[in-house]
């Protein structure tokens, strides 16, 4: 598998840097808090932080586990912050934030996984503005139903848990991840609460078929998703994964007309797609 070196011109961005990016940056280098968007290179960062958006990142930034394609920094993470729920929920406070995102790392080394952390997280958010609306990017929790319950319970208004990509290509990207226990996920959170929307997403150019596409999505609307994001993959570095294939925009719109007559509430389809790109629009 060789690797594209030169990108197309619709992944070319630019980062604005303007007031409402810097007072982010300021704020996450203040309260010593982490942000899935730099942790994992997003290339929207630019254009979410420039409309003071941000999606938060708890747990630390080091992630037990070695998925191929992850920017994410892996190793043995660092000791818990305790206070690192409140100062996320003061940072959302001074943003003004009307809708957030809430991801983690994963974090096997813990009893509990970390969902305790979750949970303390938004209830603190909560407390500061009660009308605040919130999707919650969760890991898999190993598939523990007991763990994965606790976040239902406490009825965010979207649970969101990426797919990532086709089943035949699982096992070499995702490594500790397994296809069907994340569909399963999936499946639970909305039969436990179909008022709660679920959410998933994939990766264009790691080497998939047009047919593994459209089968993989016929697999997550066989799980009760409501919202499916697909973006182009993109080689945090050359330590990773490398990029099979660019993917033309128009390949996108011919998956998101798929998914749209495959009834999904919401398609959010594009190489710069991620899946917490335009979040505040699937909660509505």
């Amino acid at each position: 598998m060789n690797m594209i070196k030169k990108k197309p011109d619709w992944l070319k961005v630019k980062i604005p840097l303007g007031k409402n990016y810097n007072k982010i940056k300021n704020l996450i280098k203040i309260k010593k808090i982490n942000t899935v968007c730099q942790s994992a290179s997003c290339p929207n960062i630019g254009e979410c932080w420039g409309k003071g958006v941000a999606t938060f990142m708890i747990l630390g930034n080091i992630c037990t586990r070695s998925c191929k394609f992850c920017g994410v920094i892996k190793g043995r993470p660092k000791k818990l912050d305790n206070e690192e729920p409140t100062k996320v929920a003061e940072s959302i406070k001074i943003l003004g934030s009307k809708h957030i995102v809430l991801t983690s790392v994963n974090r096997d080394d813990l009893k509990d996984m970390g969902v305790s952390i979750w949970i303390r997280t938004i209830h603190k958010i909560r407390n500061i503005n009660k009308y605040i609306t919130i999707e919650t990017l969760i890991p898999d929790f190993k598939g523990d139903k007991k763990i994965i319950k606790n976040i239902v319970d406490i009825k965010p208004e979207i649970i969101s848990h990426n797919i990532e990509t086709v089943y035949r290509l699982t096992k070499i990207v995702r490594v500790q991840a397994k296809y069907n226990r994340s569909l399963n996920l999936l499946e639970y959170i909305k039969n436990e609460n179909n008022k709660i929307r679920t959410k998933t997403g994939i990766m264009l150019g790691l080497g998939e078929t047009k047919e593994e596409v459209i089968e993989t999505m016929i697999d997550i609307k066989k799980s009760k998703v409501d919202i499916l994001t697909i973006g182009q993959y993109l080689q945090p570095s050359m330590k990773h994964y490398p990029v099979y294939s660019y993917i033309n925009p128009k390949k996108f719109e011919f998956f998101k007309k798929i998914g749209l007559k495959m009834g999904f509430l919401y398609v959010e389809s594009g190489p710069l797609v991620r899946s917490s790109y335009h979040a505040d629009k699937h909660v509505k």
